[in-house]
């Protein structure tokens, strides 16, 4: 027999927490997409791998979250300084269907923020899409969650983070602990786990460009509740995040198919939805703080710099396969320092500096920069110099051959291979005769 279920306290919204389940629901959906854009960038034989490397962090990702990373990101302070939240919320505990954040469940809300912690750790394995053992990335999915992300979060998300009271710097939806924090990981783990000696003369050409393009589709529609759904509200903070979203996307569109077609003398499929995928990067932080024209500005600003910043990683010699740090790093640098300059003090009160703020707020983004970057990018090198020590992480054969790839391919490369035999073997044979071993391979490939 079916109970009716305890009421909820006053404060409770049910469009507040509407508009919330959908939008974790388009976030939560946002690592699969990942996985598809970054399993179209990779080379044929390692497709399988990063697709479960994003889902290994859904799932590892979720369980963790659900264990310690909540409380230690958004539990009671510790000591009162911002660093980092207790454990009395570990597993979730005290928590009750009528518990509130503000206006809304915090079930709804904690998985809402679980949504954040996964896709950024599963964004760190673009650095190291060529190279890493599935083990080690096991072990390091949840470790980089608890000891990077959750304090970061803490710093920011958190109204006692020190970033967020006691400096003061603004990051609407996530460009500290989501984009760069994920951008100086990716940097660092690049480095901890260096490439071939050769990677920078191969020829790397994405597998499936298509697949690439639907992975940014459905990065897209999830982003749009990434940065709204950071309002927790549906009043208009939210609309107007909504908008510079697609404002920040279509502008990066623009410049930075320009600057590759200065470097390269063309415009890729790739660099177009990268571009895409920049200018949301730097919109992020910045989405509920500026008005439509700041938005624009960033995206032009993020789409260029970031079509540059990818072309780096030659220059310095580092591997980072999938241009995490170009893009997401330099993206999130962009947007929280266009904050400094077009905040409109809409929500914060602060005002930027072409908005009569001054430097302060320009001083607080570059100091809240500098603190997660490093933050990141030191203990995550250690923690991926830790475990490529303890259990490997690393692939000491450079990525020749995929782990279970004998047993499990993405595309059926067996029937090219044996057509291509029976053609350099048939120069001899009759054209029928040719025909006919063909159509024997494959109706027999069919029935297999």
């Amino acid at each position: 027999m079916l109970t009716a279920p305890p009421p909820m306290p006053p404060a409770y919204n049910a469009g507040d927490t509407a508009w919330l389940l959908a939008s974790t629901a388009m976030v939560l959906l946002m690592t699969p997409g990942l996985a598809f854009f970054y399993g179209g960038m990779v080379r044929v034989r390692h497709i399988l791998m990063m697709i479960k490397m994003s889902f290994a962090a859904l799932a590892f990702g979720t369980l963790v979250w659900w264990a310690l990373g909540y409380t230690l990101a958004f539990g009671p302070d510790v000591g009162g300084v911002g660093l980092i939240g207790n454990v009395d919320r570990a597993f979730f505990r005290g928590i009750q269907l009528t518990t509130l954040t503000g206006a809304i469940p915090t079930y709804i809300f904690a998985t809402f923020q679980m949504g954040f912690a996964v896709v950024t750790v599963a964004l760190i394995s673009g650095s190291i899409a060529d190279r890493a053992r599935m083990r080690g990335w096991l072990v390091f999915v949840p470790l980089w969650l608890l000891i990077v992300y959750a304090p970061a979060a803490h710093w920011v998300f958190d109204s006692q983070g020190w970033i967020h009271h006691q400096l003061g710097a603004l990051d609407f939806a996530g460009g500290l602990p989501v984009e760069l924090a994920s951008g100086a990981a990716g940097l660092a783990v690049a480095l901890a786990l260096r490439g071939p000696r050769d990677w920078a003369r191969r020829e790397e050409r994405p597998n499936n460009i298509p697949l690439v393009v639907i992975g940014v589709g459905l990065l897209w529609f999830g982003w749009f509740g990434f940065n709204s759904g950071s309002a927790l509200s549906d009043q208009g903070t939210a609309a107007a995040a909504f908008l510079n979203t697609q404002l920040g996307a279509a502008a990066a569109m623009v410049t930075w198919p320009l600057v590759e077609k200065l470097q390269t003398g063309r415009v890729s499929t790739t660099g177009v939805v990268s571009a895409a995928v920049a200018g949301m990067v730097a919109i992020t932080p910045a989405c509920g703080e500026i008005n439509p024209l700041g938005a624009v500005i960033t995206g032009l600003v993020a789409g260029a710099v970031c079509a540059f910043a990818i072309t780096l990683k030659y220059r310095f010699g580092v591997d980072d396969t999938l241009d995490v740090v170009g893009v997401h790093g330099v993206g999130g640098i962009t947007g929280l320092l266009m904050v400094g300059l077009f905040a409109t003090a809409r929500i914060s009160g602060q005002k930027g500096l072409f908005y009569g703020g001054g430097w302060s707020l320009l001083g607080k983004q570059v100091l809240a920069v500098l603190a997660v970057g490093a933050f990141s990018f030191l203990l995550s090198w250690l923690l991926a110099k830790a475990v490529d020590l303890a259990i490997g992480f690393r692939d000491a054969t450079e990525y020749a051959h995929v782990p279970g790839a004998e047993a499990e391919t993405a595309y059926d490369t067996l029937t090219a291979e044996r057509l291509g035999t029976l053609v350099s073997e048939g120069a001899g044979r009759s054209d029928s005769e040719l025909v006919r071993k063909v159509a024997e391979l494959l109706r027999t490939r069919r029935q297999d």
